[in-house]
């Protein structure tokens, strides 16, 4: 699944209701503007690394906020990277385990795509 093309992985989550209400509000595009996409690239890199990276995560499910708080936590939710268990479901990227570099680029990518696509 890694290999696929994102705009394919982009159209396939778009046919879920669920993962098809989450947008990016007229604040959180502002948010995007004025801090840039390479800095919200950045923050997209930490929030993966310190919330989804690591083996085992206590709290998976709940760790990424679902509250309009961040664009890259709304971006997280509509491309089904919000949690290990999402992770595993849409993109088959195994749970209890942790995350390598080319899944953690993977994922940061799609967030960026979507984010972009929003834009």
């Amino acid at each position: 699944m890694l290999n696929m093309k994102y705009d394919d992985i982009l159209k396939r989550l778009e046919k879920s209701k669920f993962r098809n209400s989450f947008h990016l509000n007229k604040r959180m595009k502002e948010y995007v503007l004025d801090k840039g996409l390479d800095e919200i690239k950045k923050h997209a890199y930490q929030f993966v690394n310190t919330r989804l990276r690591a083996k085992y995560i206590k709290n998976d499910g709940k760790q990424t906020p679902t509250r309009q708080v961040h664009p890259v936590f709304i971006a997280q939710h509509a491309c089904a990277c919000c949690c290990r268990s999402c992770l595993y479901k849409w993109h088959k990227i195994e749970k209890n385990k942790e995350l390598n570099k080319e899944e953690i680029d993977y994922i940061v990518n799609l967030i960026m795509q979507w984010i972009k696509k929003e834009m």
